[in-house]
């Protein structure tokens, strides 16, 4: 794969996303940096999220509700996350445990290839103390 231009856009949206806390939309994305003065267009936020995903800067998952969440990656290779639904906070997980039951859950039943997608979401120990669960 290529790398990618750098251009203003791309590390604009790449700093917003670094500084949010745990996983957000493209649109709280292009919002916080528009509350900040940026000119950046939407289309260009979720374009630049995209190709962080595809170069793994970036990690993405589907909410609950099915919207799409964006988060600056620390961790490379294949990972899953936990993740608070009251307070977004995320914790990376190593993929080793899925990894195995998937592969041994396929088996089982006569599959093979199997991939997988697996995020935890509940409640941190923080949210949990203040009564946070339903937020987010």
């Amino acid at each position: 794969m290529q790398p990618k231009r750098n251009t203003w856009q791309r590390e604009a949206v790449r700093a917003s996303l670094a500084q949010a806390r745990g996983f957000v939309s493209a649109q709280q994305l292009h919002q916080a940096l528009r509350d900040g003065g940026s000119t950046i267009g939407l289309a260009t936020v979720y374009r630049t999220l995209a190709s962080l995903v595809e170069t793994d800067e970036a990690d993405t998952l589907q909410s609950p509700e099915g919207e799409s969440l964006y988060r600056s990656c620390a961790t490379k290779g294949h990972h899953h996350h936990l993740i608070c639904r009251g307070c977004g906070d995320t914790v990376e997980l190593s993929a080793n445990l899925v990894e195995e039951w998937s592969q041994r859950v396929g088996a089982e039943h006569g599959f093979t290839e199997i991939d997988h997608v697996v995020d935890l979401f509940g409640l941190c120990a923080r949210c949990r103390a203040k009564g946070d669960g339903a937020a987010a």
